[in-house]
């Protein structure tokens, strides 16, 4: 007999695999996303139950998970907007919202406010390490909130990769977007310095190998550099416009409680600059191709 049933918000091209990984682990999930053809390449595996809407989503759930673009969607889909009635009136008391999306720290601590008098709490887990980590079951999942409620939903995040306590509520989100930003920021650099390497005359993949194997190292050098940069492939499965959003909260974030960070508001200025140049649909990794068409 499965476990769960588990609740799922949102299956793109992160909560299609981390679903997969609930299934792997003996979880019966509930899933809903508004198009339904994302829901329909999950609707024939065993153990997953499609709703047609949100209420009919939370009916009767102690968890539901959220996997959305940002803090506005998931608050939208948690207590509804116009016409569309959301899935929390519905979860039974004492049930658990865990937001696994890149929401805003402090947004996630306004809706466990507003959903403590229908009885439900809220984890925030929000998750790094891309598609690849996701399909593997492999993500680093960042935790916030009382340690009863993360510990009520350790098996279901256990399911879809490592757990890292990060604090009190909101505090995974906010890891989330810092780590971002350290990532974007190494990504930047990088791209920076392939582009003044090879107008020099440096070999690119010269220079991976010696940054790789020197104190230049970082995430974009080893795993995106010649898989997804180098050969023009830019498809490595995270938006540009999700890294510019995450980086944009860090900044908003620094501002918010009143720290000055001005290497975080270049690094932002420069992701905003890029996807005005390729566009919203642009992989991260085409970033290097700005870089390199941009003009002196």
């Amino acid at each position: 007999m499965r476990k769960g049933p588990v609740g799922f918000v949102g299956i793109g091209n992160m909560g299609g695999p981390m679903v997969r990984r609930l299934l792997a682990d003996d979880f019966a999930v509930r899933v809903f996303d508004v198009r339904p053809e994302m829901t329909a390449t999950l609707a024939t595996e065993p153990g997953i139950e499609v709703a047609k809407t949100l209420v009919e989503l939370g009916a009767g759930l102690e968890i539901v998970v959220t996997m959305l673009p940002d803090s506005k969607i998931v608050r939208a889909a948690t207590f509804g907007q116009g016409r569309t009635k959301g899935f929390a009136d519905q979860m039974k008391k004492g049930g658990l919202v865990v937001d696994m999306s890149s929401s805003f720290p402090l947004d996630t601590r306004s809706l466990a406010e507003e959903l403590a008098p229908l009885g439900l709490a809220v984890v925030d887990a929000p998750v790094s390490g891309g598609v690849g980590k996701a399909v593997t079951g492999t993500l680093a999942i960042m935790t916030g909130g009382a340690d009863a409620d993360v510990a009520r939903v350790a098996s279901v995040l256990s399911a879809m990769g490592q757990i890292h306590r990060a604090g009190a509520l909101g505090s995974g989100h906010a890891l989330k977007a810092l780590n971002n930003y350290v990532s974007a920021a190494g990504l930047i650099a990088t791209c920076e310095a392939l582009a003044i390497g090879q107008r020099f005359g440096l070999d690119p993949h010269v220079m991976t190998g010696v940054l790789n194997a020197s104190t230049g190292k970082n995430n974009t050098t080893e795993n995106k550099v010649e898989r997804f940069m180098l050969n023009g492939k830019f498809d490595s499965g995270f938006a540009l416009a999700l890294m510019e959003k995450d980086v944009g909260m860090a900044a908003r974030l620094a501002e918010r409680i009143g720290t000055d960070a001005p290497e975080l508001s270049v690094v932002h200025e420069q992701l905003a600059d890029a996807l005005a140049g390729l566009g919203r649909d642009a992989d991260h990794t085409a970033v290097y191709r700005f870089v390199m068409e941009r003009k002196v």
